[in-house]
């Protein structure tokens, strides 16, 4: 069972949850980044990275019998955080695509450098399976 929490007199978040309720068996995607199932990069582009991205976190989460709708936490680590906002209707265009209407609570936090130095994005989920 999952519920999103919105405190009455808070502003509507956009593409994200101020906070999730749940109750069940935990799964946890490691980091993924844009790269494919060979773990090859077929694109430097930032908004192609983070299609492929996603695309690998559902990938793991259908192994784990979940869909984009368990999700309850998702961590982004991006390493130019200009890029990301000015880029903002594209990656939610993206993420919408892949993901739907799922909106966990998120954190995006731009960080010095991924150990894979193509990556332009990784990104980690925590799911909830209702039990």
């Amino acid at each position: 069972m999952i519920t999103r929490l919105q405190p009455p007199e808070w502003a509507e978040p956009k593409g994200y949850a101020n906070g999730i309720l749940a109750r069940g068996d935990l799964l946890f995607v490691g980091g993924q980044i844009g790269w494919n199932a060979q773990q090859h990069f077929e694109s430097d582009d930032f908004v192609a990275q983070t299609r492929q991205t996603l695309q690998n976190i559902m990938a793991v989460l259908k192994a784990g019998g979940a869909g984009p709708e368990h999700m309850v936490r998702m961590t982004w680590y991006i390493v130019d955080r200009v890029e990301y906002s000015t880029r903002l209707k594209e990656i939610g265009a993206v993420y919408r695509e892949v993901m739907g209407r799922n909106f966990p609570a998120m954190t995006c936090v731009q960080v010095a450098a991924l150990i894979e130095t193509q990556a332009k994005v990784e990104i980690e989920v925590t799911a909830v399976l209702a039990g």
